[in-house]
């Protein structure tokens, strides 16, 4: 087998935007870390949200809720969470906080800007789980405090506690907060509770096609939850090693409805399933 995180560099350097190969080296090559938190800096509004298509999908400048998750995600995977960005993106998250305790998936502000046609929203929409519920996790999982995280911890034991029936992106919001939040017991109850409806919405062929939600998105680490057998895992990571042999890189399983989303996508997804292997121990 060749060198997989080679040959993912090579893919990222043809293809990837400058924030996704400055986090392939700082993860992979011993690159600064500084330099991804300077060029995520960028993406990121004078209000604390973020915007400027770090979501590859929401092209506009203005902040929006689920480009606040995508920055989360990169300060963890740099354990970065002491940086000034992240009590400005609470404030920012406070400032669109619905009465509910939650923030909205997306904001009708969507409506001016170049997106993908699936982000669409009401005039006044409620908090949802999908981002909430992840960026609240990731708070905890950092000991962050601040006003903001008490209400939306409320916000999503409220909401989840109504689950009877879930999404493939719902699930994929309420995991990461079940494993990460403080008062394991009810955690643990709630997963126990939600294990059959999470796993409705998994796609187990690792040869399906079309926006199918595989294994290792809801584990894409190790997890004290665990959703699958080890061998399930196993066959996954197979699959995704042989895709990155065949092609060098991930591309998304979604519809690229403008081209340049295509790649930006794509970048971030190799760096996401490179760090993927490394964590069940794929790669050194």
């Amino acid at each position: 087998m060749r060198d997989l995180v080679a040959q993912a560099e090579t893919f990222l350097h043809d293809q990837a935007r400058l924030i996704d190969r400055l986090r392939f080296e700082a993860l992979f090559r011993g690159g600064p870390r500084q330099r991804v938190l300077d060029t995520l800096r960028c993406y990121q509004n004078a209000d604390g949200g973020f915007g400027n298509a770090l979501e590859p999908d929401l092209r506009g400048a203005a902040s929006q809720p689920e480009p606040v998750e995508i920055a989360f995600w990169i300060l963890d995977e740099l354990d970065a969470f002491d940086d000034p960005m992240v009590p400005a993106a609470c404030d920012y998250l406070a400032s669109i906080t619905t009465p509910d305790g939650g923030v909205p998936f997306v904001l009708p502000s969507v409506r001016s800007t170049r997106r993908a046609p699936w982000w669409e929203t009401d005039d006044d929409p409620p908090g949802h789980l999908i981002p909430t519920a992840s960026l609240a996790g990731l708070l905890h999982k950092h000991g962050i405090t601040h006003p903001w995280l008490e209400q939306a911890t409320r916000f999503c034991w409220e909401r989840i506690e109504q689950v009877k029936e879930t999404t493939p992106y719902e699930a994929r919001a309420m995991v990461p907060f079940l494993e990460l939040v403080p008062d394991r017991e009810r955690a643990e109850a709630e997963f126990t509770r939600l294990k059959g409806a999470i796993l409705d919405t998994v796609t187990f062929d690792p040869a399906a096609s079309g926006d199918a939600h595989f294994p290792l998105d809801f584990a894409p680490a190790p997890s004290r939850l665990p959703l699958f057998e080890p061998e399930t895992i196993e066959r996954h990571l197979d699959a995704l090693e042989e895709m990155l042999e065949r092609d060098g890189g991930v591309v998304p399983n979604w519809p690229i409805w403008t081209p340049v989303v295509g790649p930006e996508w794509a970048g971030y997804l190799t760096v996401h399933r490179l760090k993927t292997l490394r964590s069940y121990g794929r790669l050194p």
